[in-house]
């Protein structure tokens, strides 16, 4: 089944950051990642224990960007991957990375994580002067390992039919989440681009 998972943007949020992630919640994404790179240690391991309550009542899985020794669900950049190996996080049980190319995706699936994010695949503004790597790029991915695949970087409910039929196992989206009007209405539509191409 393909999934639709929610990267939080707390930048982004137009309200209270845990009445939108309650809200996010309530929509039923596949996964929830909390991705928060400004706040102090002590403030993201607080609010990522209310998002963890909030997440577990919809029964939405968490994964956590920072603090990894806290967390057993857990999400990194490549180069922290490198840094510091799966196997020397004894918390963790579930870990994903993030990747720029297939050399990158390779790698990471040897280094025994869970899944990757490949990205960015088209035009965002959260990448702003940043050649998307495209629909080609994500089927190279898809065709270069054997763990799930999920695209992330400008995907809508217009375009992520193009992710579907690329092969990937799913789309993460994120300042789309924190702006739009219903995330519950926002989550049918996206499902509904997606089973298009599942049929």
């Amino acid at each position: 089944m393909f999934k639709i998972i929610c990267v939080t943007n707390k930048k982004s949020c137009k309200e209270n950051f845990l009445t939108r992630i309650e809200k996010i919640a309530f929509a039923k994404p596949d996964r929830i990642m909390f991705r928060d790179k400004d706040c102090s240690d002590e403030d993201y391991i607080r609010t990522a224990s209310r998002i963890l309550e909030i997440s577990g009542k919809y029964g939405v899985p968490c994964s956590m960007y920072r603090n990894f020794d806290k967390f057993s669900d857990i999400h990194m950049t490549m180069p922290i991957l490198q840094q510091i190996p799966l196997k020397n996080i004894d918390s963790v049980r579930f870990a994903g990375v993030s990747v720029h190319s297939v050399d990158e995706a390779v790698k990471a699936e040897k280094m025994g994580v869970d899944y990757v994010i490949a990205g960015h695949i088209f035009e965002t503004d959260c990448k702003k002067g940043l050649a998307p790597h495209g629909l080609d790029f994500l089927k190279q991915v898809c065709n270069a390992v054997k763990i799930p695949v999920y695209a992330i970087g400008g995907i809508n409910p217009e375009n992520i039919r193009y992710i579907a039929e690329s092969g990937a196992d799913g789309a993460c989206l994120m300042s789309s989440f924190m702006t739009c009007g219903n995330p519950a209405e926002y989550m049918e539509k996206l499902r509904k681009g997606a089973e298009l191409n599942e049929s």
